[in-house]
């Protein structure tokens, strides 16, 4: 991992009207590590990460990526860049198959192309790339399935690779284990592990406790808009703020 962070949030602020839901929240992200970005309902996440990836503009504060000051920027900038988040691809083209999905994922990072679609779905270099997506997000063989008809899990697989197809520095998910049973969890859970190994950084918004314990190098908790510790799996868990924020969430309490 670099010594020098890749993403260094800082002080960041966003008001709604006399609200703060980001109250000068600040964390680092390393490069090559899964940083998991947790808290109680209501704390601001989805705001935070808004901000990150360049969906919302901040009110103050700095965003700055590898050594590159994006808070004013937007979304594409924030691409273009290399940071990258799952939600950005809002759903797969559930009428074609897995393996047409990677293909116009890829075909859509090519500019100025016309009549990309069709262009795609006949270009043979495109496709081998999509079926080397489709192997490295535990896919491989099922390129030919309708994607409407993967299960939940496969589906949320899919999404994953629909944003690696945008080839990211920086992985931004947010709550990629939601509605998952234990073995789609597990899955989930080894294909992050994996993309870890290969060098992509991950920031992860994950209420599944179990899951962020075993892939976490590093957790930073947000409270009430501000970023109240970061650390290991084991800081936060005898972080006494962080337990006293999360009293009365079975989820944590059974995770700490």
């Amino acid at each position: 991992m670099a010594d020098e962070p890749l993403l260094k949030v800082e002080k960041l602020v966003k008001r709604f009207g006399a609200l703060a839901v980001t109250d000068e929240a600040s964390f680092e992200v390393r490069g090559g590590e899964i940083h998991a970005l947790i808290g109680p309902n209501g704390a601001g996440k989805t705001t935070l990460i808004h901000q990150i990836s360049g969906a919302l503009r901040a009110d103050g504060g700095r965003i700055v990526f590898d050594g590159r000051e994006l808070r004013d920027a937007g979304i594409a900038a924030h691409v273009r860049a290399g940071l990258v988040r799952s939600y950005q691809i809002t759903s797969i083209f559930r009428r074609y198959s897995v393996l047409d999905n990677l293909a116009l994922a890829l075909q859509a990072r090519r500019p100025g192309r016309p009549s990309w679609w069709r262009a795609a779905l006949a270009d043979e270099a495109l496709y081998a790339e999509a079926e080397a997506l489709l192997a490295q997000i535990g896919l491989a063989g099922q390129g030919g399935r309708i994607a409407g008809s993967l299960a939940h899990g496969e589906q949320r697989q899919l999404e994953v690779g629909l944003a690696l197809a945008a080839r990211p520095r920086l992985l931004l998910l947010d709550e990629p284990m939601a509605g998952m049973g234990p073995d789609e969890s597990e899955r989930m859970v080894e294909l992050l592990q994996s993309l870890r190994l290969q060098g992509l950084t991950l920031l992860l918004v994950e209420h599944d406790m179990d899951a962020v314990f075993r892939l976490a190098d590093r957790i930073s908790t947000l409270v009430s808009g501000r970023v109240i510790a970061s650390g290991t799996a084991q800081q936060i868990r005898a972080h006494p703020e962080v337990v006293k924020a999360y009293l009365g969430d079975e989820a944590m309490e059974a995770a700490l």
